[in-house]
């Protein structure tokens, strides 16, 4: 890390800006913060001890972490080719995967703590 190029404030305006630009340019994206801000207000209100909401509410933000890495993936290989490129189909398709593996993780999470709760 470079001192006189650092600065936490610039790199998190930079990180804002790209949750923002991400977020408008995106559908799946703005359905999935919107899901994130109606259940974790759910969650505020369920009958849940402080761990389970804490730990329910962390694996919703592993679909938008993997959201914002797929956005970025998409972004750099349309800005390498903007033609159609079989591997470049393989980088979209493996980023859009790892979205759907952050939805089955989090629906793991969800089913392992309603099973531990109720069962």
């Amino acid at each position: 890390m470079k001192s006189e190029n650092f600065s936490l404030l610039r790199n998190f305006k930079n990180s804002l800006n790209g949750l923002r630009e991400v977020t408008a340019n995106e559908t799946p994206m703005r359905l999935e913060v919107y899901l994130l801000c109606i259940v974790g207000i759910g969650l505020i209100f369920a009958p849940l001890g402080l761990i389970y909401k804490l730990i329910l509410f962390a694996s919703l933000l592993l679909p938008i972490l993997a959201e914002l890495l797929n956005s970025a993936v998409e972004r750099s290989v349309d800005l390498v080719t903007g033609d159609y490129h079989e591997l470049a189909k393989h980088a979209k398709d493996a980023a859009s995967a790892a979205v759907l593996v952050a939805f089955t993780i989090t629906g793991f999470i969800w089913l392992i703590v309603f099973i531990h709760l109720y069962a």
